[in-house]
């Protein structure tokens, strides 16, 4: 399919043909869903912890007498249903990581590259450039241009000016080819792709 190429000026520069097979696919909302829960299950920590009866400190002593008190027999302070006693089957520190096959993950990438496509959101771009690393420049042209929250992914190594100048834009995001994943395409209203990048991605994906 072809698409055309412009610049951060907003002027045509040509045009490019996308492959089908990797921005042209059926949008399966199953696949986006189990890659966006397999990325986010990687970043927690799982650090929460709350103490078991073993890490309670205090006494191992009977609180009362077996017999004779009219209440129910009781061996430790510590349990979990005395007052400042354990937790039972409260959360310890684990990791929340599981697997995703490969390919589902390569499939899930080339779907949420064609939603984008599909719904007008994808621009490519000749390239992402700067002469001097200054923000109120690159955001000037950005206002003009309306791309809103934006996902720039470049091809093998981003351009140190535009990094800089961007680094301080709210909404606007850069990536290398090879750091393009689902969770932050379907997080941006818009997708913005160079040539290098799309030429790397089609050769990444297929």
């Amino acid at each position: 399919m072809k698409c055309d190429v412009i610049s951060l000026a907003n002027k045509k520069t040509g045009s490019i043909d996308l492959d089908e097979t990797v921005f042209g696919l059926e949008v399966r909302k199953d696949l986006l869903a189990r890659a966006v829960n397999w990325q986010l299950a990687k970043r927690r920590s799982g650090n929460h912890k709350v103490k078991a009866r073993s890490e309670i400190i205090g006494s191992t002593a009977k609180p009362f007498n077996q017999k004779g008190g009219g209440r129910a027999r009781q061996g430790d302070r510590k349990a979990p249903h005395m007052r400042g006693g354990g937790t039972a089957f409260g959360p310890v520190v684990r990791s929340h990581e599981h697997g995703l096959p490969k390919k589902v993950r390569r499939l899930a990438l080339k779907t949420a590259l064609s939603s984008k496509q599909a719904e007008g959101r994808l621009i490519v771009l000749d390239e992402a450039t700067a002469k001097t690393p200054k923000t109120g420049d690159l955001s000037k042209q950005l206002e003009k241009l309306g791309w809103g929250k934006t996902l720039v992914i470049d091809g093998t190594e981003i351009d140190k000016n535009f990094a800089l100048a961007a680094g301080n834009i709210i909404g606007l995001d850069i990536l290398p080819s090879v750091g393009a994943n689902v969770y932050d395409i379907l997080n941006r209203e818009t997708l913005v792709l160079t040539k290098d990048a799309v030429e790397k991605l089609v050769e990444r994906l297929k």
